[in-house]
Parts: C-alpha cells; structure tokens; sequence
C-alpha cells in the first residue's frame, strides 16, 4: 500500500505530511482526554503491543486531503464516564490537536466506541487480595 501523504505549498516549497503523521496527532490527542482508557487497534494491533512495539495510530483512520481531513476514532472508554460527553471531547481535541500542528482543516471525527474498561474495579479487587 503506498503511503499517502498530504501536500501543502509553502513560500520556500512544498510540505508533505504522510497520513500516519495525523493519525499518530489523532490517536495522542484522544488518549489525554480524561474518560478514554485506550484505542481500540483490533488485532493486529493488539499482536504489536504484545511484540513490543506501541502503535501510536493504532484505533485510528484517517483520510487527508491536500486542504482537509476526516478522522474515524476508535476507542474504549473507563467504566462510570459519560460517554457522549467522552466522545464530544475527543472530537474536539483531536480537531484541534490536527489543526495546530498540521494546518489541515478537520470536517469531521468520527468516535465509535468499542467497549468499556473496568481494569480500576479489577485492580482494587487484586490489592485487596494481596492484604490478606
């Protein structure tokens, strides 16, 4: 698959910014917002964490075009949060994230929500278990 890259023409020449460099911005920008306890990568993302290798556009698709983006998040929220207001705060992070430091302009991001994190209830249950 060829790597697709956004191009923008700047004073000095032109400025090229592969779609994994968005995806990377999307997927960083997501995992800060208080309420989302991981990006969902499917598969084969999962395989790479376990090889040890962090993917940091895992859970994340992005189509660029040479002015624009669209962003399609896929994450797992923390067990206990709103997720609509979750949701509404990641578009906006990854919007404004991609903005600042691309120069693209965001139409939309897309969040689907792939499951709901109880590893807080799960960790409690353990350090109660070691206390005995």
């Amino acid at each position: 698959m060829a790597e697709q890259v956004s191009e923008l023409q700047g004073e000095m020449g032109k400025i090229r910014i592969a779609n994994e460099v968005v995806a990377i911005v999307a997927g960083l920008a997501a995992t800060e917002v208080p309420g989302v306890a991981a990006m969902s990568g499917g598969i084969a993302g999962g395989i790479a964490e376990r090889l040890g290798r962090k993917n940091l556009s895992k859970g994340v698709k992005v189509e660029v075009g040479e002015k624009e983006a669209a962003v399609d998040m896929y994450l797992i929220v923390e067990y206990g949060v709103r997720i609509p207001e979750v949701a509404n705060q990641v578009q906006s992070s990854v919007k404004r994230a991609i903005e600042a430091m691309t120069g693209l302009h965001v139409i939309e991001v897309n969040v689907h929500v792939q499951g709901v994190s109880f590893a807080k209830e799960e960790e409690v249950v353990e350090e109660e278990a070691r206390v005995r």
